[in-house]
């Protein structure tokens, strides 16, 4: 069994012969994943950064320790871990260990085995056995893990379904007609879908009259067996906290019904327990209240907590936010934004058109792209419409392949999903803060829950996941000490704004510019 000590002294000297700026707390982070390891107690730890930034500390961990590891990471990782990191590791230290990729791990396997968060989560939650207990367990990232869980185990009736269940039916003649029930309330619920104003999320929530009509049909299904979804729809419709919503495909107009908890606690507890785990991310919200939210979503019990920050020396950001912007939800914010973004590019793209005048001193030359998030589709296309009109081709709209002098005009889960394969932004335009949408009927029907227990859902849901979205796009700006342009003037003008302006710490506040 290797120690603390010796995995510390292995990956110090592989550190020392790097000749590039590294990450200040690989030390202490791999220190961490082997005393989770030894001791088999699970470890809470949030590093304010990129996987890719910390990902060596918990891999040196991972290879030194003599018996089996899961690591449990996203599929676009795996490249990147498999042919360039892992090997490297190994040649420095000079051992010997199995690397293997797949869904279902052999009992006598004891290298280090990699999967995806999907399979290795189904597995669990379904106890299908692809992986022995008690195996130690490092999950990265694990920021978005409850939504992962709520995903894996939403409930969907496609039209392929209600006509399983319709050629069932028909076999209990002692049921009611088939026809009147399953067929009538299909088509009742899908027109009235279709009926109901697009939104960028193709989905609706459900109303209280087709909530009634579907606890009607749970109540009449015929005894089992029933065909799949159905059978697990009978054992979920009933139980307390859920969400239901449809969602429309726009190109066939078909809809399917989901069906999805609110927690996922519960299910996550039971798993928690099998093995030791070591779950890290960039943002987990361990600034507040000790990560209390965090672990209450994820159901985890009494686990060592570490939380690391950015360095106040290294990581910071040029924060401007101009304090005369209109609000979001007025008609004046749409010029004035397209002002700004065009007046911001322009600052950054002066030394590109070879102007003689200098550009303000807080914006650099641009030596990296600019990438401007705006999450309403309207507005999107008009901002990269205008921003186009003077910058022409170097102008994409979430597209991955971007050139170092580029622009690119993205959403929220664009820029959340893809930040890590693009060039690093010197320059981040954020049009509003990403607070949850209402016409999302998951959020929507998560503050209706929160809101019938009493609970400020603001505080409690918006505006925490909101100000982890913030901290986690930025980052990539920390890395050049970028600037970052927030137009959304809620930050001045509303009380929740000092909490947003802790969560970019640090930074320098920049708050008048001389533009060109």
């Amino acid at each position: 069994m290797i120690t603390e000590a010796q995995a510390h002294q292995a990956l110090l000297e592989f550190l020392r012969s790097q000749d590039r700026p590294l990450w200040q707390h690989h030390l202490t982070l791999t220190r961490l994943v082997v005393r989770a390891f030894r001791l088999g107690r699970s470890a809470l730890i949030q590093t304010a950064t990129r996987p890719a930034t910390y990902r060596l500390s918990y891999l040196a961990a991972a290879l030194l320790w003599p018996d089996a590891v899961v690591l449990v990471t996203p599929e676009f990782h795996h490249e990147s871990l498999l042919t360039v990191d892992i090997p490297r590791l190994l040649g420095a230290f000079g051992v010997t260990k199995a690397v293997q990729t797949g869904e279902q791990m052999p009992p006598e396997f004891q290298g280090l085995w990699v999967t995806t968060p999907e399979t290795w989560l189904g597995d669990r939650l379904s106890a299908c056995g692809g992986f022995p207990p008690q195996i130690p367990t490092l999950i990265d990232p694990a920021d978005d893990w409850a939504q992962l869980t709520r995903q894996h185990l939403t409930l969907t009736l496609t039209p392929q379904d209600w006509d399983a269940l319709w050629r069932s039916w028909l076999a209990h003649p002692d049921q009611p007609d088939p026809q009147q029930i399953i067929l009538n309330l299909y088509q009742s619920i899908t027109q009235a879908i279709r009926r109901r104003p697009s939104n960028p999320y193709h989905s609706h929530p459900l109303n209280p009259e087709e909530l009634d009509q579907l606890t009607t049909l749970h109540e009449q299904l015929p005894p089992a067996p029933l065909p799949p979804p159905w059978e697990q729809f009978r054992q979920q419709w009933p139980q307390p906290g859920q969400l239901h919503w449809a969602s429309r495909n726009a190109a066939t107009q078909q809809v399917n019904l989901h069906l999805a908890p609110i927690e996922v606690d519960q299910p996550l507890r039971g798993i928690w327990e099998q093995q030791p785990i070591v779950l890290m991310g960039g943002f987990l919200g361990l600034e507040t209240n000790k990560g209390h939210r965090y672990r209450q979503q994820l159901g985890l019990g009494d686990w060592m907590q570490v939380k690391f920050s950015p360095q106040r020396q290294n990581d910071y950001i040029q924060l401007y936010i101009p304090d005369r912007m209109p609000l979001p939800n007025t008609r004046d914010f749409q010029p004035r934004l397209l002002d700004q973004v065009l007046r911001l590019c322009r600052g950054g793209m002066i030394s590109q058109r070879r102007s003689h005048r200098h550009p303000p001193d807080w914006i650099a030359p641009l030596k990296r792209p600019v990438v401007v998030i705006v999450d309403d589709v309207p507005l999107r296309g008009q901002v990269a419409a205008t921003v186009a009109a003077e910058f022409g081709s170097v102008v994409k709209v979430e597209q991955k392949g971007l050139a170092p002098e580029g622009i690119l005009v993205c959403g929220w889960t664009f820029w959340r999903c893809h930040q890590e394969a693009l060039p690093l932004p010197q320059l981040l335009i954020i049009a509003t803060l990403p607070l949850p949408s209402m016409e999302n009927p998951l959020v929507a029907g998560r503050v209706r829950h929160y809101k019938h227990q009493h609970q400020d859902w603001f505080h409690y849901y918006l505006l925490p996941v909101a100000m982890q979205e913030l901290q986690r796009a930025i980052v990539p700006v920390r890395e050049v000490q970028g600037v970052v342009a927030l137009l959304d003037n809620r930050v001045n003008h509303r009380s929740y704004g000092a909490k947003i302006l802790t969560a970019l710490e640090p930074m320098a506040r920049v708050n008048t510019i001389d533009f060109v």
